[in-house]
């Protein structure tokens, strides 16, 4: 019986902090939020996470933040349709890959036990959720604005008056994301490395 999600912001490196929270379905609490770091903190987190089989779990897709020079770093922005005309375009230096890798394989093997576990895409779920804002992403205010909107209209009241990071913030969404999954209120968008990736319908 499922009886938690799990969300998992997860940063493109090391360098970058990565949020995890765990949400209580029957409360629709939160009852564990952390920020962690490296893979190893990932991986000693699901090792001693008790609940693993009781719980549907989201990562997020975190970008792959590989420079890439001249042309190529311009093609590669975010808004240009190139899947749609990739025989016109040269795939040097892999940069149609626009997710970065990390984690796979850990995320695989516990797949490979039979837990449910899905990836997600942080901006495409907020606009899908109704969290987005319009000001600059990451910034404070865009912070301000998601964690006020999620204890207020997602009813998340415990969360602190302060400030949190936005890896936790992002983590949140994932729990909700989990419980709509259970609830069928998701669609699978695309496949990134043998997981689903998630929406909102």
């Amino acid at each position: 019986m499922i009886t938690h999600a799990v969300g998992l912001s997860l940063g493109a490196s090391s360098s970058i902090e990565s949020g995890v929270a765990v949400r209580e379905l029957a409360s629709g609490k939160l009852i564990h939020i952390d920020k962690l770091f490296s893979m190893s903190d990932i991986q000693l987190f699901f090792d001693n996470y008790i609940s693993l089989k009781n719980s549907v779990i989201c990562v997020s897709l975190p970008w792959d933040n590989t420079m890439l020079e001249g042309k190529w770093r311009v093609l590669s922005k975010q808004y240009q349709l190139i899947h749609n005309n990739e025989e016109n375009f040269l795939n040097r230096d892999n940069w149609m890959q626009r997710f970065s890798t990390r984690g796979c394989e850990l995320f695989s093997s516990i797949a490979m036990d039979g837990i449910d576990i899905n990836r997600f895409e942080v901006y495409l779920s907020r606009q899908k959720l109704n969290l987005y804002s319009n000001y600059k992403e990451h910034s404070s205010a865009d912070c301000k604005f998601l964690q006020s909107i999620l204890k207020y209209e997602y009813g998340f009241d415990e969360l602190p008056p302060n400030m949190m990071p936005i890896g936790q913030l992002e983590a949140i969404i994932g729990t909700i994301l989990a419980e709509k999954k259970l609830n069928g209120k998701t669609e699978n968008i695309f496949q990134f490395k043998g997981l689903d990736v998630i929406n909102a319908i």
